[in-house]
Parts: C-alpha cells; structure tokens; sequence
C-alpha cells in the first residue's frame, strides 16, 4: 500500500501531464497537493518539514527563472543585433539538411555546453538557436532533451560524479572495507570509467535516434524511415563523440569527457560535413510554415529571413557570444580560486534550517550561467554595435517570456522538494523512509537477481522527481551499492551497479518536468509540456533498457545478455519503421 501511495504524485504526473496532456502549470500544481497531503498524513511529516521543502523549491525555480530569462534575453538580443542571420547562413554553409543540423547543433555543440556547465544550460542556449535556424519549437525542445543523457553524468566538469556518486560512497564503512586496500578515490576513478563505457555503447546512437523523431514527429511524411536514412553520417557524428569521451573518462577521470568529446567532434564532424563526407543524398527540411501543426508552436513571434541578403557579421564575430560563454564558463569552473570567490560567503545567499529543519537552501547567483549568460548579452550590445531601442525591445521580450513560464517552475520544483523531503522524523514510531527511498526498497525486493536490469529505472526516476543526475545519485548511490552486495555481487560488480545508477539519472533528464518545462519556456513553447515528455519519454526509454542489458551482460558475463543487447536497438529501429504507416501521435 505505502508502495503505491508513494508512485501516486508520480502517476499524477504522467496522467495529467502525458496521458491528458494538460499545461504543466496545472498538472503540477495538482501534483504538489497530492505529495504534500501524502507527505503530512500517510508519511507523518510535520507541517514544518513540508513548508521548508516547498519554500526551498521555490527558490530552487527562482534561481532556474534566472536563467530562463538570460537565455531569452542572449536569443533576443543575437536576433535584435543582427547575429542570427549570420549564424543561420553559417549552418546552412555547413548542411541545409536539418537532420544534419540538429546533430551539430544538439549532439555535438550542446554536449560541449554540458560538459562545461550542466544544470539546464545546454537546452537554455541549443534550444533557442535551433529556433533562430528555423526549427518548430517543439522540435528544437524535444532535440535539445534527447541528448540530455549521455553528456550529462559528465556535465558541469563531472559535478554528478564528483559531488553525486562521491557522496553516496564516501564514509561508508562497508564500502571502504570491502574495496580495501584500493582507496575510496581510485573506486571513483573506477566507477567513472565503467560509467563512460556504458554510455559509450548506448549513446552512439543517440543522433541516429535525435534524427528518426525529427523526421518522424515533424516531417512532412511523417516518417522515422526518413530520419533513418542519416545513419552514416549518425553513427559517425555518435562515434565521433562517444570514443573520445569514453577514453577521457576511463583514463583522466569525471571532470572533462563531455567537454573534450564534444569539442573534438565539433573538430571532426563540422569540417567533414561541409565536405560532404557521408551525407544523405536526399535533402531534408521542413514543410512550409503554414503547414505546421499549431502545437509546434511556440509564443515568440515568427522571424523570416532572406538567405539572399548578406548577414551584417561575419559567422566568427556573430558567433563570439556562444564562445566567449564557453569561455567563461570553463574559466568560472575549472580555476579553483575564481570558483572559490563566485561560490564563498560574499557571493552567495544561504537560507539554513529553514523553519527550524534540516532542509537549507542557498542562491549562487555569481557562479549560475544565467550571470554568464546576461555578461555575454551586455558584451553583444558592443559587438553588435546595438541602439537603445534594440536592447530596451531583447529585454522588455525576456521578461514577459520568464513572466509566463513562472507558474509551472513555481509548482513542479516544490512538489520535486517535497517528494524527495517526505520523510517523517526520526522520533515518529514506525517512520518510513522518503517517498522515493521507500520506491527504490519496494523495486530492489522485487527484482532480486535481475537488479543490474532494473537498477537505470531507478536513476532515472530519481532524475525524472528531482530534475538533476547529480541529486538522482545522492539519493541512491550507496542504496544501489547495498542492493549489488546483498544479492552476491562483490565490491567491482557492485561499482557496475553504481555506474548503472548514474547512467539511468542521465538519461531521466530527458524527462525530467522541470527540465522539460524549463526548456519549453526558452522558446516560448507555453503549456505543451506534455506533448514533448511523450516523445522524449520514447528515447530514454530505449536508453535505460539498453543500460540494463549491457549491464547484465557486464556483470553476470553471458552471451545471451549481449545478444539481447545487439537486437534491442534493432528491435526499437524495426518498431520505429512498422509505424510509419500509422497517424503520428502528437
């Protein structure tokens, strides 16, 4: 009974949200009510403990409409400034093919931007960019989610590692007796590369995927056959990508395999599209405007550009913003005393214990990527050479923007909050564990054996509640190394366990509410919400089974686990195509 209660804001969630497609703005505000009345009178947590998880929700969503608006404010300014037409005439230069240009832009450029910083910048700035090339917005949200997996473990020079799975087996003194005499450091270095294998094999795949749903979902054939037909330069941009960033993480650590593997395929890729080098012989693009669903479309008004007329800039300084971001966010997070400052006493605003718990919240508003963001829009007003109207026009648009996206990110964090602080205090008789802990007990007593199969679920719904990987794996690193031993495995197939944990959190980001709702609010895509998580919830789906199969197969060695593990991608390609003839479901 307390399992089903506990899955119950889970399946409000998907019910409103998915199945009935209702603006997020109301599916998680009836979410909200249902976890916190769960949370009072079946969890028996105090009134306090629920206000100090809503308020630091509420924060949290704040800090995110931070960065909300800084996205919008650098598309509308790049747009105000005349940079998009020389940025769109550069990636046209490259391919027209919008496949081709949703894998640069997404895959390959996004993972750069994850790699740096992580925390939702990659959909804040690849999502809007695809909309200044001419992508529906709903397209450019759905791409910039897909690849939110195999980067992700990675993102913000390794913080889900580092700060995620450190955390869960640090101090543990079963673990560091069990993996004696290697230190609890090397068991990290050791954990990392299992987890970049993992994700290597699984997400190679990933652009052929992005570029079968592109086609499939907003095509005008309405056809995943169109998008297959990539599949070389796909899997070539995936191994570009995945090879490098595995080899950095088995072999340098956590802090810098998504970054150096998305600038090495950048270096890689770009100037072998343009040379043609395994493109489609057949040109995709989208149908006209006017043939769009109204779905796809997003409150930001319709730019059109003439691709004859000769862009104000040349690509390199119309580009500048997006490197001088780089820039600065690889300088704010890799230089330890710069860091030190942005995230110290004098930068940063803490709310501890609040209403007397243990629940804190603190605001770093100097080390978000929203301040780096806002910096690089401030610097284009020079670049640019923009007049006073211009810029008084990129501003009052932001805000508005951020304006109608405040009250789904005003529900959906709190209810994330109160979920994850549900349980009841030590002092109550027969207290039970958080919702999701309670989840994960009832999954791993059910499971037994086949544990490494089921283990990726667990981390993407810890992902999926909690918006975040690195949280995902604060909350069940050390319960899936436990659950590893406690069915027979030792301490380096228990790590395998830990490594699945980490790759399902990364893949739930797909999903994840916030994320999604976030990243829909950068284009203006209001109250679809919904229709975007029933594509994405398809590609992570795909992600956490093959995880779990190659997992399998890692850790218990037979064949059969590695020959499921060849014909699921072939069995989820094969089910794509049998669709093609059926109405697309939105």
């Amino acid at each position: 009974m307390y399992t089903f209660l506990a899955l119950a804001p889970i399946l409000v969630v998907l019910v409103l949200l998915v199945v009935m497609r209702l603006p997020a703005k109301y599916s998680m505000s009836a979410a909200y009510l249902v976890t916190a009345l769960l949370a009072l009178f079946v969890w028996q947590a105090s009134g306090a403990q629920v206000a100090a998880a809503t308020v630091n929700g509420i924060i949290v969503a704040l800090t995110l409409l931070f960065i909300v608006f800084a996205a919008i404010l650098l598309l509308n300014t790049l747009k105000e400034g005349g940079a998009i037409v020389a940025i769109r005439k550069g990636f046209m230069d490259i391919s027209p093919d919008r496949r081709v240009q949703a894998i640069i832009v997404a895959w390959l450029f996004c993972s750069m931007v994850e790699g740096s910083s992580g925390f939702g910048t990659p959909s804040a700035i690849g999502a809007p960019l695809l909309l200044a090339l001419g992508f529906p917005a709903m397209a450019s949200v759905m791409a910039v989610l897909i690849i939110q997996s195999t980067p992700v473990s990675f993102g913000a020079v390794g913080t889900p590692v580092l700060l995620g799975v450190w955390t869960g087996i640090n101090d543990k003194q079963d673990i560091t007796q069990a993996i004696a005499p290697l230190s609890p450091e090397n068991y990290l270095l050791q954990i990392t590369g299992d987890i970049g294998l993992i994700h290597a094999l699984v997400g190679f795949l990933i652009p052929l995927i992005l570029s079968a749903f592109l086609t499939r979902f907003f095509g005008e054939k309405r056809s995943f056959v169109e998008g297959l037909k990539v599949w070389p330069f796909a899997i070539f941009a995936g191994l570009s990508f995945t090879i490098p960033y595995f080899l950095v993480a088995k072999y340098l650590g956590p802090e810098f395999p998504s970054l150096v593997g998305g600038f090495i395929s950048l270096m890689i890729v770009v100037p072998a599209a343009k040379r043609g080098f395994l493109m489609p012989k057949e040109t995709f693009d989208f149908a006209p405007r006017a043939k769009w669903d109204k779905d796809w479309l997003g409150s930001l008004p319709e730019e059109k550009y003439d691709d004859t007329v000769a862009p104000k800039f040349s690509l390199m300084r119309a580009f500048s913003p997006y490197i001088i971001i780089i820039a600065l966010l690889i300088i704010t997070r890799t230089i330890a005393p710069l860091k030190a400052f942005l995230t110290g006493n004098l930068t940063t605003l803490e709310f501890t214990n609040l209403f007397g718990t243990t629940i804190s919240s603190k605001v770093q508003l100097a080390y978000s990527p929203g301040s780096i963001l806002i910096i690089t829009s401030l610097l284009c007003i020079l670049l640019f050479k923009m007049n006073g109207k211009a810029v008084k026009r990129s501003w009052s648009s932001s805000a508005k923007t951020m304006v109608a996206a405040a009250p789904a990110l005003l529900f959906s964090v709190p209810m994330v909050q109160v979920f994850i602080n549900s349980g009841s205090a030590a002092e109550v008789a027969n207290s039970l564990p958080a919702m999701p802990i309670l989840l994960a007990e009832s999954a791993a007593g059910a499971f037994q054996n086949a544990w490494p199969l089921v283990s990726p679920w667990i981390g993407a719904m810890g992902a999926f509640i909690a918006g975040s990987n690195t949280v995902s794996n604060m909350m069940f690193s050390y319960f899936q190394w436990s659950t590893a031993t406690q069915i027979g495995l030792d301490s380096n197939l228990a790590g395998q366990v830990v490594a699945l944990q980490a790759v399902g959190g990364a893949a739930g980001n797909m999903i994840s509410v916030h994320n999604v709702v976030a990243a829909c609010a950068v284009v203006g895509l209001m109250d679809k919400e919904g229709y975007v998580i029933r594509k994405t919830l398809v590609a992570m789906t795909y992600y956490v089974i093959q995880a779990g199969l190659i997992g399998m197969g890692i850790i218990f060695g037979d064949i059969w686990w590695w020959i499921l593990a060849v014909i699921w991608p072939l069995t989820f390609f094969g089910l794509m195509t049998l669709t093609d003839r059926k109405k697309v479901v939105s």
